[in-house]
């Protein structure tokens, strides 16, 4: 009777992981009743619960969960394959149709290295922080407003803070509508957010062909340690654009993202366990988080308004808040605010390049930042 009494998980379960199964329940209610991002934080949330059931041992060597987290995301596999999944789906012609667009999502990563920064001399001013080069590296790629790139940042170089991130990252993805417009509506006058713009022009074929392959060079040039991410994000999309490989570009899109999401989602949330998770450094993280969420919007939307000081075409500078990256819901909050303001007014198509535009810009952030960390 004693060794069944002791095998009970309710005998050895701790104050923080009843907290933890708290805060994956209300993800789980956010997810479905609110539906914030639910394909991921639903998987997240199951992940949190898993690893928190107390004698379980998920998360221990030969446990299920160890084996999808070392399998995927130590590895970094699981978020380059989503990325090859979203070049899959989007489309580029946009930004290059209007290339000044590109400058938007260029913008938006001022967020990523002012976090950074930020995070280090916080670190100077409150020891008790401690944050490290590599940690603040981390928490600033949240300001990209980037799932699959900020989870193969910290994956990389922060393991002990992917559960924070990866909640920071995907909920203020979530909460683009509700915390976006204050901004945007702040840094514009009203007459400027009425700006009407020009129909774009096409695009042909050639140009969505080469463009992928011409990224991949030019960063595998440059900036090498972007090329994971990058070169996944532009296979995908080259074989969307080539025309020629319709079964796989649909895989991808489709069948595959759908089930590398599943699995990046409950490999995330096996870092959600109370003793990684309830600690002063998550409060940090959730908190710089929308802070470099905030500036990465009000960036896109400022570099708007300065390129407006030179161009003869002028730029509504509410597509610049779709710099942040988060596909495509930015953009839909650009194309919302606009119509407010001229029901004549479509943004959408606009604000997608600075969209697509801001997840390469991301990609090269991140790049870069291994560079700085060693990683």
């Amino acid at each position: 009777m004693n060794a069944i009494i002791n095998s009970l998980g309710l005998m050895h379960i701790t104050m923080g992981q009843g907290v933890m199964m708290l805060i994956c329940f209300v993800l789980l209610y956010l997810g479905i009743k609110k539906q914030f991002e639910p394909l991921l934080l639903i998987p997240i949330a199951i992940g949190g619960l898993l690893s928190n059931c107390p004698g379980a041992g998920m998360t221990e060597e030969g446990g299920l969960l160890y084996y999808m987290y070392h399998a995927g995301i130590e590895t970094g596999i699981f978020p380059l394959l989503i990325f090859m999944g979203v070049g899959a789906m989007i489309d580029f012609g946009p930004m290059l149709a209007n290339p000044k667009t590109a400058l938007l999502g260029g913008a938006a990563q001022f967020a990523i290295f002012g976090t950074f920064l930020g995070a280090l001399s916080l670190s100077h001013l409150f020891p008790n922080l401690a944050l490290t080069l590599k940690q603040a590296a981390s928490i600033a790629i949240i300001g990209g407003a980037d799932g699959p790139t900020s989870i193969f940042l910290a994956g990389k170089l922060a393991p002990e803070l992917l559960g924070a991130i990866a909640v920071a990252a995907y909920s203020y993805m979530a909460l683009v509508p509700v915390i976006q417009p204050p901004i945007m509506r702040l840094c514009t006058p009203k007459k400027q957010r009425a700006i009407q713009m020009q129909q774009l022009r096409e695009v042909s074929k050639r140009e969505k062909i080469i463009f992928p392959i011409m990224v991949i060079v030019l960063t595998a040039l440059f900036i090498p340690l972007a090329i994971p991410l990058i070169g996944m994000l532009m296979f995908g999309n080259l074989l969307k654009e080539s025309g020629v490989a319709d079964r796989l570009a649909k895989g991808a899109s489709n069948e595959m993202m759908n089930i590398v999401t599943i699995l990046l989602g409950i490999s995330v949330g096996s870092k959600l366990s109370a003793e990684l998770f309830l600690k002063t450094q998550t409060l940090v993280v959730l908190t710089l988080g929308v802070v470099a969420f905030c500036i990465g919007t009000a960036s896109g939307v400022l570099m708007a308004r300065l390129l407006n000081l030179f161009t003869k075409n002028k730029i509504n500078p509410l597509i610049g808040s779709a710099g942040v990256s988060a596909i495509p819901m930015a953009a839909r909050v650009s194309e919302k605010l606009g119509q407010e303001e001229n029901p004549n007014n479509h943004l959408l198509m606009h604000a997608m390049g600075a969209n697509v535009a801001g997840s390469i810009g991301s990609a090269i952030a991140a790049g870069i930042l291994l560079a700085l960390c060693g990683g």
